[in-house]
């Protein structure tokens, strides 16, 4: 009796599809996401049509069309494919966002930490450089470090400023050591040296659990890197070339282009502004307690930052760091607007010259996309690693 009861008043209290919560939510959902898929398909079939009638072509042939325009700075041809414009498009983004985010990185760090200095001095200038630069739109500090600082404030050619042997500065490029041979003996060295301070770096942390005596994990891993690279280097016969002067013309090393110049210190110095925020506030997230310990084992100022505070704190940057990186990248467009020829600029030139405007812009979008998802996969597997285990 009790059961067919509780069976009866179960039955009872199971309400229908029409009235289930769950049932209504995911029907909800799905009707929200036909719409927004018939809204595309709308949008999808108008474009084709007016295109169609227009006789605007909507394919990405145009990448096989010739570019009929040059890329200064390079050896490309304005016979040359639109394909092969965008390639090299690509490497001088590329030129610009590694090289970026390691200065910022590196100066984002040293500001970061001058903030929190007790030197009056020091504290005031990192909170003035911090304070000005997040608070100035970008477009008008690349267009200052082009028309004021590259252009006007750099010597002549004929009064550049040398660095040694090392580099040449003036308004019209600057030039810095360069390699002599193939580009793809470069890359195996640099693997190599990388792959050797892996193991290196992982052979002296199993050393140091073992009999607990300093791994110095960095310190070898560096000097086998250099090692494995240099042996890499040598048996494919790569050399140095370093730039020289005569008069007005520049030999040896590799010139850099004013506008490139110019992109890249706006870029490190803006990005470092942000960068400096997010460090310091993750070293003021750590516990104070860290500080007060490595203060009772006697480490100096410089040790508690450098072995205790920065390592901890650098496992509660990397998200937002990520975040400045995939900004750098992105940022990195704006060098259309004193003529860098970034992927952005390639593109504009291209449809200025006849190309199809939709599927220029799609295709630019979708590498923009997948650059964004590399760093992004790359900041995860970071912040991964520096994780603590619990």
């Amino acid at each position: 009796m009790g059961d067919t009861l509780n069976e009866t008043r179960g039955d009872d209290t199971r309400p229908p599809w029409w009235r289930n919560v769950r049932v209504l939510g995911w029907l909800f959902q799905l009707a929200i996401a036909g719409s927004a898929l018939a809204f595309v398909a709308w949008l999808l079939q108008n474009f084709q049509k007016n295109s169609e009638t227009s006789g605007i072509p909507t394919g990405f042939d145009y990448l096989d069309q010739p570019a009929n325009f040059p890329i200064a700075g390079s050896s490309f041809r304005p016979t040359q494919s639109v394909w092969d414009a965008t390639v090299v498009g690509l490497r001088n983004t590329i030129y610009v966002v590694v090289v970026g985010i390691v200065l910022a990185t590196v100066l984002g760090i040293l500001v970061g930490i001058a903030r929190l200095s007790r030197n009056w001095l020091v504290s005031r200038a990192a909170t003035i450089y911090v304070e000005t630069l997040r608070n100035v739109p970008l477009l008008a500090i690349i267009t200052f470090a082009y028309l004021a600082m590259v252009l006007s404030a750099f010597p002549r050619v004929e009064n550049a400023w040398r660095v040694g042997d090392i580099a040449v500065f003036s308004n019209r490029a600057a030039a810095v050591p360069w390699f002599e041979g193939s580009a793809w003996w470069v890359a195996a060295s640099l693997i190599a040296g990388l792959v050797a301070a892996w193991l290196m770096a992982k052979w002296r942390q199993s050393v140091s659990d073992r009999s607990g005596a300093p791994s110095l994990s960095a310190v070898w891993g560096v000097a086998a890197f250099f090692i494995v690279a240099g042996i890499v280097w040598a048996v494919g016969g790569l050399g140095v070339t370093t730039p020289s002067l005569d008069g007005r013309k520049l030999t040896g090393g590799m010139e850099v282009a004013p506008e490139y110049l110019a992109l890249l210190i706006a870029l490190t110095i803006y990005t470092a502004s942000h960068i400096a925020e997010i460090v310091r506030g993750s070293i003021q997230a750590v516990d104070s307690g860290q500080s007060e310990a490595a203060s009772a084992l006697a480490l100096s100022a410089g040790q508690r930052m450098t072995y205790i505070v920065l390592p901890q704190a650098m496992r509660i940057a990397i998200p937002p760091l990520g975040n400045q990186y995939l900004n750098l990248f992105k940022n990195s467009s704006l060098g259309v607007v004193i003529s860098y020829f970034e992927l952005t600029k390639v593109t504009t030139t291209a449809v200025g010259n006849g190309q199809p405007a939709v599927p220029a812009f799609a295709f630019l979008m979708l590498i923009y996309l997948i650059g964004s998802l590399i760093i992004s996969r790359m900041v995860n597997i970071g912040n991964k690693r520096l994780q603590l285990v619990e």
